[in-house]
């Protein structure tokens, strides 16, 4: 292990070399790859093996989630939304009390913890529009709604500098993480005016398979529009739009 000598003092890794502080000073050492084959067979690296494979299942949950609304989620995303998810789909997998460690996996965890996640941290839900959205879902007809109270625009929604008009929109998603495979229907207001005019109470009605056997939820998120001669533009390519989880129901 070498010792740093000058000035200036490093902390951090550049190319095989690691820099840190130390109680005997900063040092320097040299990294020691760890080879694939050892990796995958020393029994001292199990655990590794084991949250690597869970972490590679909460990965294709994410993913599984964000192809099903990706209609949606083009327009309402931060930069850091496949990070995040994957993050909130390892408590899912990690609360699976049924299989052991390693095996643990999305379609037996808790996917409650999905609950109220926001896809863009940069206009969540719950401070972009004040209004109450809750959710009916019928498994057994495999109906799922949005609803909403009236509710006076110019009051409830804080809407980005620019914004003439907005919808809101809505997804009803079925999630087979086993084989795969979802069932997603999404739907939304007409482009409504952001004035003083009320709009009446809401109810966006989407299907996935009736009598389903799959984990189920309910999106809810807002558009924002600027209309330009009597055209609605997205504004600054959905930016500020909102999007989140409103409800989920477990197989």
């Amino acid at each position: 292990m070498a010792k740093q000598k000058g000035i200036v003092k490093l902390e951090g890794t550049i190319g095989d070399i690691t820099f840190f502080k130390s109680a005997d000073g900063y040092l320097a050492r040299e990294n020691a790859p760890i080879s694939a084959q050892r990796l995958a067979t020393d029994p001292a690296f199990q655990r590794t093996r084991e949250n690597n494979t869970e972490f590679g299942k909460a990965g294709k949950a994410g993913k599984l989630l964000r192809k099903a609304i990706s209609t949606l989620l083009q327009n309402a995303k931060d930069s850091r939304v496949v990070s995040r998810l994957t993050q909130t789909m390892m408590k899912v997998v990690k609360a699976d009390t049924t299989s052991v460690r390693g095996q643990r996996n999305a379609a037996d965890g808790q996917v409650g913890f999905l609950k109220g996640f926001e896809f863009n941290n940069n206009a969540n839900l719950g401070t972009t529009v004040s209004v109450n959205f809750t959710a009916d879902m019928d498994r057994p007809s495999g109906k799922l709604q949005l609803n909403l109270p009236a509710f006076v625009p110019a009051n409830k929604i804080v809407a980005p500098a620019g914004t003439t008009h907005f919808a809101i929109v809505s997804a009803g998603v079925e999630l087979d993480f086993t084989n795969e495979i979802f069932v997603t229907q999404d739907s939304a207001t007409p482009v409504l005016p952001l004035n003083n005019d009320e709009v009446p109470a809401i109810t966006l009605n989407n299907n996935v398979t009736a009598a389903s056997t799959h984990p189920l939820m309910v999106l809810a998120g807002i558009q924002f529009y600027q209309q330009v001669n009597g055209i609605n533009y997205p504004l600054k390519n959905g930016a500020f739009n909102s999007l989140a989880i409103v409800q989920v129901q477990a197989a």
